[in-house]
């Protein structure tokens, strides 16, 4: 049993070695500034503003190939914050920020097709095959592409209604 067990601790061992080495050589250095604004990103890598990470998304805005209200579920907050952080003016006109939604599925048209939670970027869905599905609210980002893989359209997104904790008295116009 020794001589079956010894081989592979010596190959686990040089293996690791081997990794740990060619960690330390190749390690490629990124900005400060990149990983000060992946940060501030939510990190759901949900793909809405059009880069496959929040990674990718936080290198290009830091290249000037992205506005700083590039991050739909970040919303107007982080925006404000990249363009601080970055030191460029802001235009928050061109930003629709209707606020935190959720995504809700109607029980009744579900027919637990799977595509739904298999897309999710969160999973913030659960469900099994021809069963019904449910959503997790905490978790959900209101991407949307769950409600546009829907074949019966019965997942839709909807305003987060305020509980005591999150509502606010909008400021009277002067």
């Amino acid at each position: 049993m020794l001589m079956s067990v010894m081989p592979l601790t010596l190959l686990g061992l040089i293996l690791g070695l081997l990794l740990g080495i060619a960690s330390r050589l190749l390690k490629v250095e990124r900005s400060n500034v990149v990983e000060e604004i992946e940060q501030l990103l939510p990190g759901t890598q949900c793909g809405q503003c059009g880069n496959p990470s929040c990674g990718a998304a936080a290198q290009a805005v830091a290249d000037g190939n992205l506005p700083a209200t590039f991050c739909p579920p970040g919303g107007r907050a982080v925006a404000e914050a990249i363009a601080t952080k970055l030191g460029i003016s802001l235009d928050l006109n061109a930003l629709c920020d209707e606020g935190p939604k959720v995504a809700r599925i109607n029980e009744a048209l579900c027919i637990g097709c799977t595509r739904c939670f298999k897309i999710c970027p969160t999973d913030a869905i659960l469900g099994s095959a021809k069963h019904m599905h449910v959503v997790f609210a905490d978790a959900c980002t209101a991407c949307g592409k769950c409600e546009a893989v829907c074949p019966t359209e019965c997942i839709y997104l909807e305003p987060v209604k305020p509980t005591l904790q999150t509502w606010v008295w909008s400021q009277p116009a002067l």
